[in-house]
């Protein structure tokens, strides 16, 4: 197993991966928010394939205990809109390491810039099926497809929000599972090291079960945001230094 990870790579990316569960289970995304520019620092093999395997790990959970505050509304649309998204994410992959660094920090930072901003976007057809598109490419290229969906249903009750964010990952993140294995750029050392990491997931959700009446809600999401946006720039910065040295 230590010619597949290092044992200290592995501890890491596990907190960093439980950290990110507990997120995602009490808000209703966040995993691949604040994992993959941590991951992407401690090992650029863990992004994005682990992070989205491990995106449809939590979904699948977070699903399985808000399956009755599901409410679909439209996803269909949005699903639609992630298959050309998940295309050109696909060839931004193609992008050298330190560009593709700078290009999950953009990512990340824009992020934590949706989920900040009260924004009030109607929710049509049209506007599903473009938030659909763009966590398509921020899907694709390091996991992170919540934010602009959760943009469109933030007006939801919190557990009809968790829950139809749920559903909508576990059918995207398998589009984009699909596409980049189309692509050749899925093999078995990342289904290996998300099999490592699926434990850390499974405490993370177990962790949120017991938090989920006792955190507030606010705070907890403002700090998210501000460890996503410090780790962003700590990967924007070490990626601006691999290019200009």
């Amino acid at each position: 197993m230590w010619s597949l990870i290092d044992p200290v790579t592995l501890l890491l990316a596990s907190l960093i991966i439980v950290i990110g569960a507990v997120t995602q289970s009490l808000l209703g995304f966040g995993l691949a928010v604040v994992s993959t520019p941590l991951l992407y620092i401690v090992d650029p093999e863990l992004v994005p394939v682990p992070v989205i395997i491990l995106s449809f790990s939590i979904a699948l959970l977070t699903l399985l205990r808000e399956r009755g505050n599901l409410e679909l509304g439209g996803l269909q649309y949005a699903l639609a809109g992630r298959i050309p998204g998940s295309l050109l994410g696909v060839t931004l992959l193609l992008a050298p390491r330190a560009v593709l660094g700078l290009i999950i920090a953009v990512i990340v930072g824009a992020a934590v810039v949706m989920s900040l901003k009260k924004f009030s976007v109607a929710v049509t057809r049209r506007n599903l099926f473009i938030a659909g598109a763009f966590s398509g490419i921020f899907g694709t290229v390091a996991g992170i497809g919540g934010p602009p969906m959760a943009l469109l249903l933030t007006g939801r009750e919190a557990g009809k929000f968790r829950a139809a964010l749920s559903a909508f990952f576990m059918v995207s993140t398998c589009i984009s599972l699909l596409i980049l294995a189309l692509s050749g750029m899925v093999n078995w050392r990342d289904l290996l090291l998300s099999v490592l990491l699926l434990p850390a997931v499974l405490l993370g959700f177990l962790a949120s079960g017991i938090l989920l009446p006792r955190v507030d809600k606010r705070r907890t999401r403002l700090l998210t945001l501000t460890l996503c946006g410090a780790s962003a720039l700590l990967l924007a910065l070490k990626s601006l230094w691999a290019l200009l040295s």
